[in-house]
């Protein structure tokens, strides 16, 4: 019963890590990683201002969406 009660919760992690990443729940977590690793003292968006420079970004490219 423990290995499936394991892989059960191992399934359940996925599901919800890749619905999050779908939806975009971890985006701004991976901006300031990216940031963190690439660009190492520089200053970083806050969330409010990354969620703006991203919407800013997709209305400028429209073409990148499927709507």
């Amino acid at each position: 019963m423990g290995r499936l009660a394991g892989r059960t919760r191992r399934a359940a992690h996925q599901i919800g890590w890749y619905v999050a990443t779908l939806m975009g729940d971890n985006h701004y977590r991976r901006y300031v990683e990216h940031q963190a690793r690439s660009h190492p003292g520089e200053p970083v968006l806050t969330e409010r201002d990354y969620w703006k420079m991203r919407h800013r970004n997709t209305e400028a490219n429209p073409n990148a969406r499927c709507c």
